[in-house]
């Protein structure tokens, strides 16, 4: 096999991503004025409805319009030699190799990022404005790109630095001292992402005593689950969609609600909905998922280590020297059929987890109130009530609110 050989299943693959993804969305854009299933007839009334269907058909017809714009700026780059035009900036700058990734990647991400903003801006500031959901000041905005650089540095550049440092002296065995380094920092994200990331762009306060507080403690109690780290997040700072979620194990389990949940739901329907989450942990999907991911991994790792010092990768991409970073990207784009399954797989099986918090919290709490939060929460995102099956099989990780609900209301 030859370097242009490489080059060219490369552009295919970005290519039939591209095709896929679009045939998907329009499929999934037919059915945006299809009627209401009769169990849904109480989520919109007819005004709501319809704006939720030009919500839709705006995001629609953005999403056809930055994906086309990211695939030719990605084409470009590659029949242009830019991966070679970055390397070599960066070998000009410096000749070590663990900083000539970290500059060839910062320059990259950065770039791109940079080239993207304006569509981030004005998919928050006029389609997210223009329907009622921004929260965002300008000045956040920014900011949170700026906080997003600098965690994409020091964590990010941090891992990489780590995983080239293996490379030069442990060869293509790397991927045993990488694996571990991931499992480490993986766990420690679950267990301390709450206390250690969300700070940076939210705060956090314990959940007030009070009547929800004192639902809550009661609904644990019956279940046997010890939950006394009950917090509310300033979601409304940036939005108006609502949502929750359990992070931690172990003494750092905790329960996050976003204000605009607390404010949009009744009490008993903010129970249900950490019924459902308590049934996460008590189903032990948290662990399930953090060894599932632990193991990909490290057969992702075990495949680079095969391939990312054959000179093929970095000539595909225009570099006459092997490198680790440009092995990486060629690695990454060529993986990306086999990452597409472990995707369905993982999304399957999501989809059955859900099934079964549901399925708690109905046999722990009762299916009318998380029913009722469910419908609350579609109606007030807009939410895309009437899906193909073909979209959902691909990209859903949580099944449909109709299936949801006739799931709820079995016996």
């Amino acid at each position: 096999m030859t370097a242009q050989t490489v080059f060219y299943i490369i552009i295919a693959i970005l290519l039939f991503d591209f095709i896929v993804d679009q045939v998907l969305d329009a499929l999934n854009a037919k059915h945006f004025e299809d009627d209401l299933p009769q169990e849904l007839q109480d989520v919109y009334d007819e005004t709501e409805y319809e704006r939720s269907q030009a919500y839709k058909k705006t995001r629609y017809k953005f999403g056809m319009l930055t994906s086309g714009f990211s695939l030719l700026l990605t084409l470009a780059f590659f029949f242009l030699d830019g991966f070679a035009w970055v390397d070599g900036i960066a070998r000009s700058i410096t000749d070590n190799d663990i900083l000539i990734a970290l500059i060839f990647f910062g320059i990259i991400m950065i770039g791109s990022d940079i080239l993207t903003t304006p569509f981030s801006y004005y998919s928050t500031f006029v389609i997210e404005e223009k329907f009622g959901f921004n929260k965002t000041t300008r000045k956040t905005f920014f900011f949170d790109k700026i906080k997003g650089w600098l965690m994409m540095a020091v964590l990010g550049g941090g891992i990489l630095a780590l995983i080239i440092w293996f490379y030069q002296f442990a060869g293509k065995d790397f991927w045993i001292y990488a694996w571990a380094l991931v499992t480490v920092f993986s766990v420690v994200m679950n267990m301390f992402y709450s206390k250690l990331i969300v700070p940076l762009f939210n705060k956090q306060t314990p959940l007030e005593d009070g009547s929800l507080r004192t639902k809550i403690e009661a609904y644990a109690k019956t279940v046997g689950f010890t939950l006394d780290k009950i917090f509310i997040i300033d979601g409304s700072k940036r939005s108006t969609k609502a949502n929750a979620y359990f992070s931690g194990f172990g003494s750092e389990k905790r329960i996050t609600l976003f204000d605009t949940l607390v404010n949009d739901l009744e009490e008993d329907e903010i129970v249900a909905v950490l019924a459902h989450e308590v049934g996460h942990y008590k189903k032990k999907h948290i662990v399930f998922n953090l060894f599932a991911s632990i193991i990909t991994t490290g057969f992702t790792l075990w495949l680079l280590s095969l391939f990312v010092s054959s000179p093929l990768l970095s000539q595909a991409l225009g570099v006459q020297e092997t490198s680790f970073h440009i092995g990486l990207i060629a690695f990454g784009i060529l993986y990306s059929p086999i990452s597409e399954i472990t995707g369905l797989l993982m999304n399957l099986l999501s989809r059955k987890f859900e099934y079964q918090a549901d399925n708690y919290a109905k046999k722990t709490f009762g299916s009318a109130p998380l029913i009722s939060s469910l419908k609350k929460l579609s109606s007030n995102s807009l939410s895309n009530l009437t899906p193909h099956r073909a979209y959902v099989f691909f990209h859903y990780s949580h099944p449909t609110l109709l299936q949801r609900i006739q799931n709820l209301k079995l016996k």
